[in-house]
């Protein structure tokens, strides 16, 4: 049964530009391996704005709490190239109280613009 939706769309040129301007924001953003492909290079812009935008539809669909910590939200890649969440701490203990077992993700960057839907089922 779904539980919720979220999606969420972010400009990649201004998302590049604010990693830029606040070094540190990647850090406190997105885990190690977040950050890094698979082959150990650091992630594109493109790639970096929609793992934004999947943390935020993450939000979205849990109905925007406070508290909830970044990295307690992690898009993992699977051998095949898929995205998927895991989630931990904070996320996990909101998406238990709401009754999510189970997440879908969707990722995409075209034109600028970096998105993402989630999917929370129970």
């Amino acid at each position: 049964m779904i539980v919720s939706v979220g999606i969420d769309v972010v400009l990649v040129d201004r998302f590049a530009k604010a990693l830029e301007r606040t070094p540190m924001l990647a850090d406190r953003l997105f885990t190690d391996s977040e950050r890094m492909t698979s082959s150990g290079n650091p992630r594109s812009p493109e790639s970096l704005a929609a793992r934004f935008a999947a943390k935020e539809a993450v939000a979205k669909a849990l109905g925007a709490p406070a508290g909830l910590r970044w990295h307690d939200c992690e898009v993992v890649t699977d051998p095949d190239g898929r995205p998927w969440l895991t989630v931990s701490g904070t996320v996990a203990a909101v998406a238990a109280e709401r009754g999510v077992s189970r997440w879908h993700l969707s990722l995409s960057h075209d034109g600028g613009i970096a998105s993402a839907m989630v999917v929370a089922e129970a």
